[in-house]
């Protein structure tokens, strides 16, 4: 409780109350908002996502103090697991498969979500290795590389064995299914679309990642991250195994990735390679970072506002120019993208260490006023 609200380190019955609140929201925001249409649950749900992609991140980048810029890269391969193994895709080019698969390859999800974290995670580890004895700029610029590396193999893998479908990418992936729940069609009975109920199921796959984080924050695991991150030179010296402890995070914040990237794939029904360019890995770093490194709260802060300010001026921008200019003066895509900059300058200018950023280690509480007094 006091890694998530630490305003309320002192008042336990306050910070439940306040959660209680908080979670009562979140499940009742989508109802409210989807009065206006699908497009604005859909943009909640999709905040999520960036929620637990930024969650992932903050593990390598926040505790680990690793320099990730190809995170994107466990992304897609979540992604295009899923597409593989909930498609028709496969039995469509390989006979064998077909004849495997008569009905179709239609994986549960009970199978995707754990084979998406350890296949994710393999890559990490597989990233993590050569990368051991790099820091700062050459680790960023080494992590770029392989995310470029796995999305040019995504886009290339149709020949001459059709793998991915190249460019083209892969359609037709099936749509969750949880105890009987077809997520394609909703809840007639109870009122809910198909996209509410994938807000719901982001909603707790993100919940279940932030009591993993706060775990980790707290254990010995998540102390030596810190200690790494802080000075490698001297946790090396206290013993700490600087080797395995990274690679443990490149492991954990990729599986949260290869989750997340599986959710993608089944909410979007179809995968490509545009989904996962290198501006995709720097807007989550930037979560990340103008969020406040290392500090949950932050974090999710800083990939809510991140997310949701180039998309609500995706609705607004054109209504607003025609409004005062009375025509289209700047594409909608070029603002967009300008006050998106303009909003990241603006807040590392007055926030340098974040929106949020974690409490510093050993600040002392402010002295009571009676202890003043005296």
């Amino acid at each position: 409780m006091k890694s998530l609200i630490p305003s309320f380190s002192d008042n336990p019955k306050g910070a439940y109350a306040a959660l209680a609140m908080l979670g009562l929201a979140l499940i009742l925001l989508p109802l409210v908002v989807g009065q206006f249409g699908n497009g604005p649950v859909r943009l909640l749900a999709m905040a999520l996502l960036y929620v637990m992609l930024a969650l992932g991140l903050n593990i390598v980048v926040g505790y680990a103090g690793l320099l990730d810029l190809g995170y994107v890269a466990f992304y897609a391969v979540g992604a295009y697991m899923y597409a593989l193994l909930a498609s028709p895709h496969l039995a469509e080019n390989f006979e064998w498969i077909a004849k495997t698969f008569p009905d179709g390859m239609h994986t549960s999800i009970w199978l995707v979500v754990p084979l998406g974290a350890a296949l994710a995670a393999f890559f990490g580890v597989l990233l993590g290795t050569p990368t051991l004895r790099l820091r700062g700029d050459y680790l960023a610029i080494v992590t770029l590389g392989f995310g470029e590396i796995i999305r040019i193999f995504m886009n290339n893998l149709n020949a001459p064995i059709n793998i991915t479908n190249g460019p083209q990418g892969i359609t037709k992936i099936d749509a969750i299914h949880v105890f009987g729940l077809d997520f394609s069609k909703g809840i007639e009975s109870l009122g809910l679309t198909s996209t509410q109920m994938y807000y719901y199921l982001f909603l707790v796959l993100a919940v279940f990642i932030i009591i993993v984080n706060i775990r980790l924050q707290d254990s010995r695991v998540g102390r030596a991250w810190m200690a790494i991150r802080e000075d490698e030179i001297a946790a090396k010296a206290m013993g700490i195994n600087t080797r395995n402890m990274k690679l443990l995070a490149f492991a954990m914040g990729a599986s949260f990735g290869g989750v997340s990237g599986a959710m993608f794939a089944s909410f979007q029904g179809f995968v490509s390679p545009e989904s996962f360019v290198l501006m995709e890995s720097i807007v989550i770093v930037a979560m990340v970072v103008l969020g406040g490194m290392g500090h949950i709260p932050g974090v999710i802060l800083g990939a809510v506002i991140l997310y949701a300010i180039p998309e609500l001026l995706r609705y607004f921008d054109r209504g607003v120019q025609e409004r005062l200019f009375g025509h289209e003066l700047v594409a909608p895509e070029a603002l967009r993208m300008l006050l998106f900059g303009l909003a990241m300058v603006v807040i590392m200018l007055r926030k340098p260490e974040g929106l949020w950023p974690a409490p510093k280690h050993g600040a002392k509480p402010a002295e009571a006023p009676a202890a003043k007094a005296a």
